[in-house]
């Protein structure tokens, strides 16, 4: 079976990778339209906030790989089990929310990763293991080298110990999270201030001087321009809500007239 390429070996090679978060709609349809209009590489679909059933996300991660996308779940790492099991429902990854230190970071990386990286158990009946076709060898070794770990930086005490990480074994990427960022500098909702252009470039320089990548959700395009210039490959630019917002408010506005009768 062809897999799609995977947001890790695109990042590795330098590309830069589109993402559209998929949460409040999780519907395989909303993924096929993504695809069909195209310039996305891969899905990031929202536990965190949306409250996502495993079902649901072992579904969106099988409409991901039937249009060649790849896909990743945003989790709040509670335990174990919050980490493990959306890898086992088949997506490229994990984006763990609110991560607030370097022990919480550890932990996050031991739940994510099989021995001697970390703490995972081995389950091979599922799309990871080729629902129990892979030599147990493999499929270990492939989940450790190709599963995509992203930790998210959008707390003070997270930013405070950004270096040490980044440098932590297995984190493959940090990602910031621009509104919760700003609310903790005290700025909220002014993604462009310095307090937040001043943590962006922290973040930069801690990923790269460790040879890994970082992202962002942008919000405008004078924001996308800025972390580009930092050297950011990763971008989400919008989830299903907005979208479908901006598209009824759109209608709205052309036929502003006809709502106002």
């Amino acid at each position: 079976m062809t897999q799609p390429a995977s947001i890790k070996s695109l990042l590795a090679s330098g590309q830069q990778v589109n993402v559209f978060a998929i949460g409040a709609i999780p519907s395989p349809k909303i993924i096929e339209m993504v695809a069909l209009v195209g310039g996305y590489q891969a899905i990031w679909i929202d536990e965190e906030h949306a409250g996502l059933t495993l079902n649901q996300i072992e579904t969106l991660a099988m409409a991901c790989r039937s249009v060649g996308l790849d896909s990743y779940v945003r989790v709040a790492p509670t335990d174990y089990a919050a980490i493990m099991r959306p890898m086992e429902a088949g997506v490229g990854g994990i984006m763990a929310a609110q991560v607030r230190g370097v022990a919480e970071a550890e932990q996050i990386v031991r739940w994510a990763k099989f021995p001697p990286l970390g703490q995972r158990g081995a389950n091979a009946s599922n799309f990871e293991g080729g629902y129990g076709t892979k030599p147990l060898v493999d499929h270990i070794g492939d989940c450790n080298d190709q599963r995509w770990l992203s930790l998210q930086i959008e707390t003070n005490e997270a930013l405070d110990h950004v270096e040490q990480i980044a440098a932590i074994p297995g984190v493959d990427n940090l990602f910031v999270g621009p509104a919760d960022l700003s609310v903790a500098l005290g700025v909220p909702g002014d993604f462009m201030h310095p307090k937040c252009r001043e943590a962006l470039t922290r973040v930069s320089q801690a990923t790269l001087s460790q040879g890994k990548t970082w992202g962002i959700l942008v919000r405008s395009r004078d924001h996308a321009e800025f972390c580009r210039s930092l050297g950011c490959q990763f971008y989400a630019y919008a989830n299903d809500l907005a979208v479908f917002l901006a598209g009824l408010r759109g209608i709205r506005a052309n036929y502003d007239d006809f709502f106002n009768s």
